[in-house]
């Protein structure tokens, strides 16, 4: 359900984010320049000319090639990064509520261990985020089986928590190949619908032509954009897991080597 709640609150943030942009462009007044090229001399004409074209914003160039794309493709296109994107932020803010400042909890630890034994060791793990604290508490629920059982839970849990970091990204992956695919499989029709146009017309016109194939690699284009932006992001959380990973090994045996010695002492 946390999930859930996380992914709406990605997606929603996220259809803020364009109704905000939308706004903006529809306020933004239209500047359209009219000049009366016949009346005016050859002096006022050439100031004219060597003036720069005015920018088109980027919500609007945005919009416009989203247009001429299809808003048939283009519409899936744009989903699969909404969707990649909010399953992306879903695992980001999970491995940051993931991390644990595993030194200062492994000191808690062996404190309340050295005060009051397996008890008060296990409220300081239950009181702790994070997949760190879920394997300490796992080895101190078995402790009175022996340190080899302590091991090996501590192991065997370590890679249950290790996949549900790793859960969901197999969807991103799956964007990451759909997208540019919708692109690729958006260009062959339209280059299918050019050559309709073409056989039409009757004549191989290059303004036919060009048209159609700008048309159909827009598509293209739009379909491996996305696919770069879902995959910099599948690449960041990879790297966020496996920092995570060793930092859960490393604990995990420091926190083996504390119950030998807690067990020593006895």
């Amino acid at each position: 359900m946390k999930k859930f709640f996380m992914i709406l609150a990605a997606l929603a943030l996220m259809a803020f984010t364009a109704n905000i942009a939308s706004a903006q462009d529809s306020a933004a007044p239209a500047d359209e320049a009219t000049e009366q090229v016949a009346e005016a001399t050859e002096a006022e004409v050439a100031p004219l000319a060597e003036e720069a074209p005015e920018e088109i914003p980027l919500t609007q160039a945005i919009k416009t090639k989203f247009i001429e794309g299809g808003a048939g493709f283009m519409s899936l296109i744009i989903l699969c990064l909404i969707i990649g994107l909010a399953f992306a932020i879903e695992r980001i803010l999970y491995l940051s509520f993931s991390k644990t400042n595993t030194d200062a909890l492994l000191k808690k630890v062996e404190e309340a261990l050295a005060e009051g034994g397996i008890e008060k060791a296990k409220d300081i793990c239950r009181e702790t985020r994070g997949p760190v604290a879920s394997i300490f508490y796992q080895g101190l629920l078995h402790y009175d089986q022996g340190i080899d059982v302590v091991e090996k839970n501590i192991v065997s849990y370590g890679s249950v928590q290790a996949s549900l970091m790793e859960n969901g990204l197999s969807w991103i992956a799956l964007f990451i190949a759909i997208a540019p695919s919708l692109g690729f499989l958006g260009t062959v029709i339209g280059m299918v619908q050019a050559f309709d146009d073409i056989q039409k017309a009757g004549d191989i016109s290059p303004n036919v032509v060009a048209g159609g194939m700008k048309v159909a690699l827009i598509t293209t284009v739009a379909g491996l954009i996305v696919a770069m932006i879902l995959q910099v992001f599948y690449n960041y959380i990879l790297s966020r897991i496996e920092a995570l990973t060793i930092d859960m090994e490393n604990s995990t045996i420091n926190m083996v080597d504390v119950l030998s010695k807690y067990e020593e002492k006895k």
